[in-house]
């Protein structure tokens, strides 16, 4: 086989442009793809969690509690905001030390059946040094447009380099 001594992995990239601390804006937004919560999310999300309560895979169960339909674990919502599900870690390949906390609010309930729509926003530059955090507001909006997550990541990355 031969090699292609064209070729550089390095130069493989899902963004041309590497981006640093200094370019990023307040308000700036990534969107997140919607996902719809099917059975098979479902599914997924308890034999990866462990969580074997009724409320989250027994449509019974959580009809005869006044339920539509099978409630999605916060977790399950919380992990539609995953960054790595959009483009901003694909911006940040070289310049991110660190991920350094989520939280998260659920303001309403997530059924079977929900089609999400998640997206990351930039709400705080705290410039340090060598590094600065980028803070980026997480929110998830069922397909009424309801809020049903509100929440936060932050992550450290570098300054752009010195040129050289």
């Amino acid at each position: 086989m031969e090699n292609d001594k064209g070729f550089d992995p390095r130069a493989h990239r899902m963004v041309a442009g590497q981006r640093w601390f200094e370019d990023f804006q307040l308000g700036e937004r990534f969107c997140l793809p919607s996902r719809t919560m099917t059975d098979a999310i479902f599914l997924a999300f308890q034999a990866a969690s462990g969580d074997n309560h009724p409320v989250h895979y027994n449509r019974e169960y959580c009809r005869a509690r006044g339920m539509p339909d099978m409630l999605a674990h916060g977790y399950q919502v919380a992990i539609q905001t995953a960054a790595g599900a959009g483009i901003f870690p694909h911006l940040v390949e070289d310049s991110l030390k660190a991920f350094l906390e989520q939280s998260s609010r659920f303001l309403h309930p997530v059924f079977a059946g929900d089609t999400l729509y998640p997206a990351l926003e930039v709400d705080e530059l705290a410039p340090n040094r060598t590094t600065g955090v980028v803070g980026l507001r997480s929110t998830v909006h069922n397909g009424a447009g309801v809020m049903v997550l509100d929440g936060r990541h932050r992550y450290l990355l570098r300054r752009r380099p010195a040129a050289a």
